[in-house]
């Protein structure tokens, strides 16, 4: 049987030109070996499959070429590119800091550096993984890794930057290696296809690239098993089926039922789904996908974040082209909701389907309000029919001299004797509105039943009203039933007080005459309060029953509230 090489290994880039997604990292080594500006220590830092050791080896490779061509790139043909390519060469050191982490494993390296290299300009040494080192090997290796002989050179590499001491990262030149783009890795697959002639389709390729969550190592793996799977034909359905990922298919028909409000289709869909063995949470983030994509469709300044192919890139602009931007931003925020509450429900399978549910109502919540069975376009018809009434127009004001809008004047203009400026204007407006509220409400209670009662009925009605607001308001209950009310004519009821502030509560009386009114069948009523005098020794409650009381006692007060014209906020 022939030896098998997997493609991650096969088609491992041999030169920087080669490097996929990595041009900017590229670029600038190479300007640096021609410029003879190479330093002692690079660190290589970034996610797995990305290139890090790749480049490191080309790295390697090319400083000790012996012709590197004009475009910095090695020439595979003198001795040191030969025996590196057999993986014989003498001057490159790949180590494990994995299994060599110790503070002999360094030691034995700085021996080995201490001799010069006997092919090439400079011996390198490729530590992978170094924040596997020990906290002791790092302080061993510092003075090497700071002050190494000039034919010495350092590359480290490693997926946990943050798990190195600062020490080391103050010696080296750094370099964060970024995720290989979905377009750029399936550019790259369309190349290793047609050098294994493979057949495959773009759309299943891009399906592969998105998988690879941008490792370009996993993007290879993920195409040697669909190849094995389905042979040198792949299609879309085959990578699907074999990577266990949701078709595309379903994501449309969805927003299409929810757009509709086909509840019954999209919990049918969500069934089906679910008996193919997709979980619930991967639909959820597949669909949250979808949304977004829509939404950067919508603007042609960001649809270049759309990676998809591009037969799915004409689908996503033409049912985005059906969305409002108003829809989408709701039905991602109820998604977004469903799956941070996902793990946490205990029926997860109808936490999934009352999130759908929820979206197919999107576009019904803008009707709530109207009548059923209306349509939006009548209802704008109905509100365009409306004719404005003619505005009413006002006579000018009359002019008045400086000297009578002076501040004194307004003063005595608004209230008699200045001493309550501002307040007494509220008032007056306050009642002016009540006057207003009541005489409205006396016309429409002109044409609702007035029936007759008796006083004992009355005093029956009262007592239960009592006892019904005694748990809310005890005082104002206990005030209702120290005197009996009295039925006079035309339904008046009048009833006895000795607290002011009740007599003069017009909530209070408005809820008590409301309730007379229904309880009695007549809209009539009227409650007039008769406030009692009161005891000498009467305790004060309120802050102004306090200050008459003390003015009484010192009627000082009144002329010094008066003198320095003081408010007082009862």
């Amino acid at each position: 049987m022939e030896n098998f090489i997997v493609s991650a290994r096969k088609y491992r880039p041999a030169t920087f030109d080669t490097v996929v997604g990595q041009k900017s990292i590229t670029n600038t080594l190479k300007n640096a070996i021609r410029n003879g500006h190479l330093a002692q220590a690079f660190l290589f830092c970034g996610p797995r499959g990305v290139g890090k050791t790749t480049c490191a080896r080309i790295l390697a490779k090319t400083i000790n070429c012996e012709n590197v061509s004009e475009n910095i790139e090695p020439c595979n043909k003198c001795e040191s590119c030969v025996s590196f390519n057999k993986s014989a060469s003498f001057n490159i050191h790949e180590l494990d800091a994995a299994s060599n982490n110790s503070v002999e494993d360094i030691r034995n390296l700085v021996d080995q550096v201490r001799i010069p290299p006997q092919v090439g300009n400079y011996k390198v040494y490729i530590i992978d993984e170094v924040h596997m080192l020990s906290q002791a090997a790092f302080n061993a290796f510092l003075k090497t890794l700071e002050e190494p002989p000039a034919y010495a050179k350092f590359i480290l590499a490693t997926t946990e930057k943050h798990k190195i001491i600062p020490t080391i990262l103050s010696r080296c030149q750094i370099f964060d290696f970024k995720r290989i783009g979905v377009d750029d890795i399936a550019e790259y697959l369309v190349y290793v296809a047609k050098n294994e002639n493979v057949e495959a389709e773009a759309n299943a390729l891009h399906i592969i690239a998105q998988k690879a969550d941008g490792a370009m190592r996993d993007a290879l793996s993920i195409f040697d098993q669909i190849v094995s799977f389905s042979g040198n034909n792949i299609t879309y359905q085959n990578v699907i089926d074999n990577l266990n990922v949701l078709d595309y298919d379903y994501y449309f028909k969805m927003v299409d039922f929810i757009l509709n409000n086909d509840t019954t289709n999209a919990l049918l869909t969500i069934n089906e789904i679910i008996e193919n063995g997709f979980d619930g949470q991967h639909f959820l983030m597949g669909l949250g996908e979808h949304l977004r994509n829509l939404l950067v469709c919508k603007d042609t300044e960001t649809i270049k974040l759309l990676e998809v192919s591009d037969d799915f890139k004409e689908k996503y602009a033409s049912q985005a082209g059906k969305c409002e931007i108003s829809f989408l931003l709701k039905a991602l925020e109820i998604n977004n909701n469903c799956d941070i509450n996902y793990k946490a429900s205990n029926n997860k399978r109808l936490h999934l389907e009352l999130a759908i549910m929820q979206m197919c109502t999107i576009t019904l919540s803008g009707f709530l309000a109207q009548e059923p069975n209306q349509k939006p376009e009548t209802v704008q018809k109905k509100k365009s029919e409306i004719k404005p009434e003619p505005k009413e127009e006002k006579p000018a004001p009359e002019k008045v001299s400086r000297s009578e809008e002076s501040p004194q004047n307004y003063r005595k203009k608004v209230s008699g004797n200045g001493n309550n400026l501002g307040t007494i204007s509220i008032k007056q407006a306050s009642q002016k509105k009540e006057e207003e509220t009541q005489k409205a409400e006396e016309n429409k209670e002109a044409f609702k039943p007035v029936s007759k009662f008796s006083e004992d009925e009355l005093r029956e009605a009262w007592k239960v009203y009592a006892i019904r607001v005694s748990e809310k308001n005890p005082s104002f209950a206990a005030a209702l039933t120290k005197y009996q009310p009295d039925l006079k004519d035309n339904f008046k009821v009048v009833f006895k007080t000795d607290n002011k502030i009740f007599a003069q509560d017009s909530v209070l009386l408005g809820e008590l005459l409301g309730y007379l009114k229904k309880e009695l069948n007549n809209y009539q009523v009227t409650v007039e309060p008769q406030i009692t005098s009161q005891e000498k020794n009467a305790k004060a409650y309120t802050d102004r029953e306090k200050f008459e009381k003390m003015a009484k006692k010192n009627p000082n007060l009144i002329k010094l509230k008066n003198e320095l014209d003081l408010e007082i906020d009862f």
